[in-house]
């Protein structure tokens, strides 16, 4: 992550909760803590204001699956990962039949230390009540994704998949890495939303030849960085003992690029190439053609690995012998014998080659529909801030601070093309019925994402799988109002329509994430705080840079949310001596007889010792002393954060040391900020949005997903 990847881990291998260990704490103490960990983990390693990404899985048949699927559901619990479960076919068939589940570990084991025999509906329930109240877990139909997985035909060589990457879309074993690119499907269709379109398949085989190709070059070029960063890891002048873990894990990615030389070629733009053909998104019709193009996709690229295998060489593993009876090659047999054959003679230079993820950013540039997806929608508004003074202005609204806004309408780009291709002018000023008459009378009437039939766009989904290798991002995004029924029988459907993943997300029901309708401003009431200050708070610690030096904020919380902050130099011997991996623990205030009261911090480690530090207002300058007084008089009061962060932020100091001490504690406190809480009066960096909602202490932009840290 600090060198701005992402990470899949599976955490199948550690032992269930209260199993017996050979240390001082006597039993294990299961998932749950390891998911905090690594969450934490990734919030707190960033460069250039990234942070990293996480997906953390489990597989079903894990005693502690259960504690896994409901650890999200504590608000501020790990909220540095996605999550999705394992699922196997024998738990789906257990659901189906409402029959016993048995759960072991270790999962894979002949003779497990631990079973347990489980209603599988009964876990089932808690699986999709969790998807439709917070949109995860999502899921991983895990037999499915190895039995069509050719990198496990290699399984007993290093490549037997254990997780994916964090969105989802490629399926790795331990150290391989995902690498992508995107053809875009709409620039494919010739004479687009008009009697006479079709899709230019010679033109889109022949391009398919040159990506993959690409894709291969890709790969050599990440070979000369990761041997720059080894480069790099043996020139630092830490001790070897302290490199040797880094030093192993670049080691193991770079055979993993240069044995497996593993692909992914995807697309974007799928919703709108339908749309541009005349079709509409999850018709029969529509899915028909969509299998069409993927089929070819998946043959050209193939046909374009063995192509440079016959130049450069097969991957060095590769075994024709080992893939004879996979599912997918034998797809490909079928459909082009002399492709197989081919394969058979020279070998193929890609272990895999296939996938289509989000391509969120990817499809910003393009002004295409994401991936896979139909259009979000294809006409919405936007809002900018304007001068009241100034002539010819409109203002359309007023905010509660008295600002001045000015709303206007944004079409898709590939809508305002259907316009002009069908006689309408996209810079006129049309009604709200006019714009609804004119979405009805286009191919991207009722093919939005909410309104979409959602069972078949999860059999397009399966469909499209059949010719993907790897495996397929796709999110069934669905009104507020549908009931986990509906998740249930979705979640069903994509298994047996031989989707590897599927996740949901109904609208409303995660804060962060985009919602119709229902933002906050972050003008909340007032927190009711207790008059009284109470003799003892939990306490988050949160760890920052003022200028050059380390600095620690203690931040005390009623209900979760900030009621005072400490604030003073970490590791220094004037300054506060705290382990690096203490990250809460207890604010004590201690009444004392003559002069004011000690405000002390509490901490206890694995094995319950406590220890406490003493005189926390006692650790720093005066100056910031007098400012964390004020901020946390400003916090008792109860103003919300967001309008705190902005008074914070308004301040104009003399001094840069304390306006850099100032932005570290705007940083810590903007983590408190209720996610989804919406920021008026700024514009996206990327797109120029005012769209922008904080997210997770970040701020994002709900139309492009760009986000800003810090």
């Amino acid at each position: 992550m600090k060198r701005r990847g992402g990470v899949g881990h599976d955490l199948s291998h550690i032992r269930p909760k209260g199993s017996p260990v050979k240390n001082s704490a006597l039993s294990s103490t299961g998932l749950v803590p390891f998911m905090e960990r690594y969450s934490n983990s990734t919030r707190e390693v960033a460069q250039d204001g990234r942070r990293g990404a996480l997906m953390l899985s489990v597989s079903v048949r894990h005693p502690d699956a259960g504690d896994f699927i409901n650890a999200k559901l504590e608000e501020g619990k790990v909220t540095g990962a996605n999550i999705s479960v394992r699922i196997d076919d024998a738990f789906m068939q257990a659901v189906e039949n409402d029959a016993p589940y048995t759960q072991q570990f270790p999962i894979d084991s002949p003779a497990p230390k631990f079973t347990r025999t489980i209603r599988a509906r009964e876990l089932w329930n808690t699986i999709v009540h969790n998807a439709w109240k917070s949109a995860e877990p999502g899921i991983l139909f895990w037999d499915t994704i190895l039995r069509e997985s050719l990198p496990d035909c290699y399984a007993d060589l290093g490549y037997q998949t254990l997780s994916t990457n964090p969105c989802g879309e490629i399926p790795l074993c331990p150290y391989d890495s995902c690498r992508l690119l995107a053809i875009n499907l709409l620039s494919y269709v010739t004479a687009p939303f008009t009697p006479e379109a079709r899709f230019d398949f010679a033109l889109f085989r022949e391009h398919v030849a040159h990506a993959q190709r690409l894709m291969d070059d890709i790969i050599d070029l990440e070979l000369e960085k990761v041997e720059a960063i080894l480069h790099k890891i043996a020139s630092d002048p830490e001790q070897d003992e302290t490199k040797r873990v880094e030093l192993r894990m670049w080691q193991q990615i770079r055979t993993k690029a240069s044995e497996g030389r593993r692909t992914g070629i995807g697309i974007t733009a799928e919703g709108d190439m339908l749309a541009a053909l005349g079709l509409r998104y999850g018709t029969p019709e529509a899915r028909d053609f969509s299998v069409k193009v993927h089929k070819t996709l998946a043959l050209e690229a193939y046909r374009g690995s063995v192509t440079t295998a016959r130049e450069r060489g097969a991957f060095p593993i590769f075994d024709a012998r080992r893939e004879e009876a996979n599912p997918f090659m034998l797809r490909l047999k079928e459909a082009d014998e002399q492709l197989y054959y081919e394969m058979l003679e020279f070998g193929r230079r890609n272990i895999a080659l296939l996938t289509i993820a989000p391509t969120g950013t990817t499809s910003l540039m393009t002004q295409t529909t994401s991936g896979i997806e139909p259009v979000f929608l294809p006409v919405y508004k936007r809002r900018r801030k304007v001068n009241p003074s100034d002539r010819g202005v409109r203002i359309d609204y007023t905010d509660e601070v008295g600002d001045a806004w000015e709303e206007y309408r944004v079409f898709h780009h590939a809508f305002k093309t259907w316009m002009a291709a069908n006689g309408h002018d996209p810079a006129a000023d049309y009604t709200p019925e006019q714009i609804d008459a004119l979405v009805a009378r286009s191919p991207y009437h009722k093919a939005t994402s909410n309104d979409v039939d959602w069972l078949n766009k999860v059999r397009l989904q399966g469909a499209v799988q059949q010719w993907v290798d790897h495996s397929i991002s796709v999110t069934i995004n669905l009104p507020g109002d549908v009931s986990e029924d509906l998740v249930g029988t979705l979640y069903l459907e994509a298994w047996k329509s031989g989707c590897k993943g599927v996740t949901v997300y109904r609208d409303g029901s995660r804060s962060g994430v985009l919602i119709a309708d229902s933002k906050t401003d972050g003008a909340a009431t007032l927190t009711p705080f207790p008059t009284t200050r109470p003799e003892v708070l939990e306490a988050d610690v949160v760890r920052f840079q003022n200028n050059r030096e380390k600095w620690i904020a203690f931040i005390g919380l009623i209900d979760r949310q900030p009621y005072e902050i400490f604030t003073g130099l970490a590791d220094d011997e004037d300054g506060i001596l705290l382990p690096c991996w203490v990250e809460n623990g207890l604010i004590i205030k201690n009444r004392q007889e003559n002069g004011p009261s000690r405000y002390d911090f509490q901490y206890e480690n694995s094995r319950g010792y406590k220890t406490t530090i003493e005189g926390l207002s006692h650790k720093f300058n005066p100056e910031y002393w007098n400012y964390a007084k004020l901020i946390s008089g400003t916090m008792r009061h109860g103003m919300p954060i967001l309008k705190l962060v902005d008074l914070i932020q308004s301040l104009h100091l003399d001094s840069e040391q304390i306006s850099t001490w100032k932005n570290g504690v705007v940083r810590a406190l903007k983590r408190y900020i209720e996610d989804g809480t919406a920021v008026k009066g700024q514009q996206c960096e990327q797109c120029q949005s005012e769209n922008l909602v904080f997210q997770e202490g970040c701020l994002t932009c709900q139309d492009c997903g760009s986000s800003k840290c810090g």
